[in-house]
């Protein structure tokens, strides 16, 4: 861990403000030796608070489930067990939103209404809106104002009770699978083939950053992209290099690559 890398890692001013509060929460639980946590992060920030503190002894992600896409950072001793997440003094709490089936509330309506709340958006983590219900993950400290004061999302009025992060219901995505063979893992050939489009058109596109690599923007389309990246094209959605399988017998890589729909 090294303060000074915050300068080489921070895109702006507000990284740069971001990644020293982060420093400061962490490096204190590390000096006294007690379990801390960070509030709610994008992929984007998860991934410069990677280059920030490295392989950190204790130090993980979680975001109330495997797949999370906002996730905090927590810090824990050597004297707890992971499974601390799962337990009632988790930093994360669960909340379900239960309407009517008819009712059809988007992602951006519980978002916007949690804003309307006076919520900030780092206390908010992932929002996985069903048939009927809406379960989604918080910090614990605003839990009891959200269930005393958060009644309707857009038009939509709902029913909100507290849940165990286990029984939390996470919709599947859809994902189109491409199968494919690539030349290399370049950025600009994996682009080209999960979004459909040509090899000079993913290369104008990432050189234009629209392209984000695990959350960070990536100008060069020569980037090596390793399996298990996600991928996002401005305008056009986001792909995962799924797996990579190898070489085929004219010496190209065999890939799978899910397109998010």
């Amino acid at each position: 861990m090294n303060r000074e890398n915050i300068e080489k890692i921070a895109q702006s001013a507000d990284d740069r403000m971001l990644l020293a509060k982060l420093w400061d929460r962490i490096n204190t639980g590390v000096n006294r030796n007690i379990p801390t946590h960070t509030c709610f992060l994008s992929p984007r920030e998860l991934e410069m608070c990677r280059y920030l503190f490295g392989e950190l002894p204790g130090l993980i992600s979680f975001g109330g489930y495997d797949d999370a896409e906002r996730k905090i950072l927590c810090y824990l001793p050597e004297y707890l067990e992971q499974d601390t997440f799962m337990a009632n003094d988790s930093p994360i709490a669960c909340l379900r939103a239960t309407f009517y089936e008819g009712d059809t509330p988007t992602h951006r309506d519980f978002l916007g209404s949690l804003m309307g709340c006076g919520i900030a958006r780092e206390t908010v983590g992932d929002i996985c809106v069903g048939k009927g219900q809406c379960d989604f993950f918080v910090t614990g400290e605003i839990a009891p104002y959200l269930l005393q004061n958060f009644t309707n999302a857009g038009r939509t009025k709902f029913r909100l009770t507290p849940i165990p992060l286990a029984e939390a219901s996470i919709p599947q995505p859809e994902v189109k699978i491409i199968r494919d063979t690539l030349a290399s893992l370049r950025l600009d050939g994996v682009v080209s083939s999960g979004f459909r489009i040509s090899r000079a058109l993913a290369s104008q596109a990432i050189g234009a950053g629209k392209v984000a690599v695990d959350g960070l923007p990536c100008d060069k389309p020569d980037k090596a992209v390793t399996e298990g990246c996600k991928i996002s094209l401005r305008g056009s959605g986001k792909i995962k290099l799924e797996k990579v399988n190898g070489q085929t017998k004219k010496g190209r890589i065999s890939v799978e690559i899910h397109r998010y729909m």
